[in-house]
């Protein structure tokens, strides 16, 4: 009998959805559009300022896990357990909560990947430097072509250990974000 993604430990989840990236594609934007409408749907009511569609699979051109991130901001004082219950309703699991921020995900299975695979954050509205960082890469072709350098060298370094993989990208992206922001002060309030 397999286990349950909730039984296994982390080496066996990285063993089973490992890293990997492919070049981009526009099925990517069309998911997103799809979930979007999904979502909307589901948080009617619960509490939804923002549904915004983060991470490189919405950068135009770059390699990316095919992985289509979501970032949903609640309004200010809005309590996240409806929307937690909402999304959850819809299938999604959650992976992990901290003070704050709530992450999901949809699509993974005892088997590996799913045809299509989500990762949606659940956080209050403004923290949200992930659309500067987007936002930033779209404007600037060689950043993003230099993030996508420094992401296909680290899968090779990282194959099979995600928080490797992320923690390496962490300056850059952190730069990235400081730059729009000082860019775009007030395009995400």
């Amino acid at each position: 009998m397999k286990k349950r993604l909730e039984e296994m430990t982390l080496e066996e989840l990285w063993t089973l959805f490992p890293v990997r990236l492919t070049a981009h594609r526009a099925e990517w934007a069309a998911a997103y559009r799809e979930m979007e409408a999904a979502l909307r749907a589901a948080l009617a009511g619960r509490g939804a300022r923002r549904i915004s569609h983060i991470g490189s699979t919405a950068v135009e051109g770059i390699w990316a896990k095919p992985i289509v991130d979501i970032l949903v901001e609640l309004e200010p004082g809005a309590p996240m357990e409806p929307a937690a219950e909402a999304v959850e309703n819809m299938g999604f699991l959650c992976m992990s909560a901290a003070e704050g921020r709530m992450a999901f995900n949809l699509g993974y299975t005892e088997e590996g990947f799913g045809e299509r695979v989500f990762h949606l954050h659940l956080r209050p509205a403004g923290d949200n430097g992930e659309l500067y960082f987007r936002d930033y890469l779209n404007a600037h072709p060689p950043e993003a072509a230099a993030y996508e350098r420094l992401k296909l060298t680290l899968w090779r370094m990282y194959p099979r250990d995600r928080d490797g993989y992320t923690g390496a990208k962490t300056a850059f992206v952190r730069r990235r974000t400081e730059r729009a922001k000082a860019l775009w002060p007030d395009r995400y309030r």
